[in-house]
């Protein structure tokens, strides 16, 4: 009986995703932007069915995102094992450059940085088998195509000079480098034609790891350009051989709706087979497309158990799913200061500024869902605020909130789109808690609210694909969140979240 298995592996913004095996466990990393912790490390059995363990870069000696702009900080990382330790090297676009970090348990923390004299983004370490390691990086700043040194990984010094590998096959922004060995040849796999709809992935190979390369003759070995398809913009792979021998690729795409397309979910992460021509040359999926049902041949599936719709805030530490708008704050939230909640203190700082406000968010992972918040609030002084934001960047959301205008309590429903900026309806607000409702479906978010025991109400409407990257612009997808925000200056009431729910509906 054949078994299919859904992408993606990994729903939403989880764009540039880089694997490593080690004996039966797998691990995967993606790209996290400005959001803190940095670097989703995810744990699977069977290459299909993941969990979240922890994030990789979770220390600010480790990650300082305080001056990245929308979709700068962490960009595409890459994970690797080797001699017992794992690593993962990435860049800080925003300071820093490139660097690596390494650790002996996955499970727990990783290595402060060790930082590597090379200019560009999406780096690469490889280990061959005579001990020599290698440093590659994708560089506009030098031409582009794929750049290459040798490194002393004890350290990060470079032992030799940055060389050019390969160009790539001509499409624009080669990037995304990955070097193996497999047999005799060493293969350089690289991304071209821009992180969008023209996206796709091109292999080249050699008998020497620093080159010269020859190109496959099938290149793109996988594209979805100009093809009626549920998903596109694939590209961004790695290659990773299984426990039984066959081989896969993860690799980043994205799935639009309407038309014009568009998506706000962002980049995710998918999964295909691998196959070898007779000369020896990769070919992803069925003949360079996937889908969102495939084969799984013989891989053992183990499904995980559903995450929980609700998280009371009972732990002693935010589940893995939680995240922070750049590095955060300490005094601005609390899993202690009221038991069984999560409270936020309102910063000065606002949604609309790129900056750190009093936020912590999840990802949105399915298009259809309800999300929903108990929050108790009494503001104090006028600009108080807290609610749920549906958050792209600072310049694109939406909010319902309680704040307080003129020394009254109001319910506010309010969107943000570029330049334009309106509260959509208000209301006078008199009871300390109350329920903030956001359901969701391919076009439209809704926004409710409901007193304790009484009907949700309706309050306001705003479309997803306003949202989208096509309109918002970046590399990242839509967050829900909870936040709070003095409007200028520090918030003297604290906002309580006793509780949040993500229900998906699909």
């Amino acid at each position: 009986m054949l078994v299919n298995y859904c992408n993606p592996i990994i729903s939403g913004f989880h764009p540039d995703p880089s694997i490593c095996r080690v004996g039966d466990d797998y691990y995967l990393v993606t790209s996290s932007f400005e959001y803190f912790p940095g670097v989703p490390l995810f744990h699977s059995k069977d290459l299909v069915n993941w969990q979240q363990i922890g994030h990789v870069l979770t220390r600010t000696s480790q990650l300082n995102l305080r001056k990245a702009g929308s979709s700068g900080g962490i960009y595409a990382p890459t994970i690797r094992h080797h001699d017992g330790l794992f690593y993962m090297t990435t860049t800080n676009v925003s300071g820093g450059g490139n660097f690596y970090v390494y650790t002996d348990d996955p499970w727990g923390e990783w290595s402060d940085p060790v930082y590597v004299d090379q200019p560009g983004i999406d780096p690469d370490l490889f280990f061959d088998e005579d001990g020599t390691v290698y440093y590659t990086t994708s560089n506009d700043t030098i031409g582009q195509g794929a750049y290459q040194s040798r490194i002393d990984v004890q350290t990060g010094e470079r032992l030799s000079d940055i060389s050019l590998v390969w160009k790539g096959s001509g499409g624009q922004f080669p990037e995304a480098p990955h070097l193996y060995r497999i047999g005799e040849w060493y293969y350089l796999m690289i991304s071209e034609g821009g992180t969008e709809y023209g996206h796709m992935v091109t292999v080249a190979r050699s008998r020497r790891p620093d080159g010269p390369y020859e190109g496959c003759p099938h290149n793109p070995i996988l594209s979805h350009r100009s093809l009626l398809k549920p998903v596109h913009a694939t590209g961004h792979a790695d290659l990773v051989q299984a426990a039984d021998g066959s081989w896969w690729a993860v690799f980043l795409g994205i799935r639009p709706v309407g038309y014009p397309m568009h998506h706000h979910l962002g980049r995710e992460t998918f999964i295909a087979p691998v196959s070898w021509t007779e000369e020896g040359w990769p070919v992803i999926g069925d003949h360079g497309t996937v889908g969102e049902a495939m084969p799984a041949g013989r891989l053992p599936l183990q499904p995980q158990p559903e995450l929980p719709v609700r998280d009371d805030f009972d732990n002693p530490v935010l589940a893995p799913c939680w995240t922070f708008l750049r590095t955060p704050d300490h005094e601005n939230w609390s899993l202690t200061d009221k038991s069984g909640s999560l409270t936020l203190y309102g910063s000065p700082v606002t949604l609309n500024e790129a900056d750190t406000p009093a936020f912590i968010g999840r990802r949105q992972q399915h298009f259809a869902g309800r999300f929903a918040a108990q929050l108790s609030f009494v503001p104090q002084q006028n600009g108080e605020e807290a609610g749920l934001t549906v958050f792209m960047n600072e310049r694109f959301h939406y909010e319902i909130a309680v704040t307080r205008t003129a020394g009254e309590r109001k319910l506010i429903f309010r969107r943000k789109l570029g330049t334009l900026w309106k509260i959509e309806n208000e209301m006078p607000w008199f009871s300390d808690t109350v329920v903030l409702t956001v359901t969701a479906d391919k076009s439209h978010y809704v926004f409710g609210f409901a007193e304790e025991g009484k009907e949700q109400v309706v309050f306001g409407k705003g479309e997803c694909g306003l949202l989208s990257t096509e309109v918002a612009g970046g590399f990242t997808g839509v967050f829900i969140a909870m936040y709070a925000t003095g409007n200028g200056v520090h918030a003297l009431a604290p906002a309580h979240f006793d509780w949040f729910d993500y229900e998906a509906y699909e």
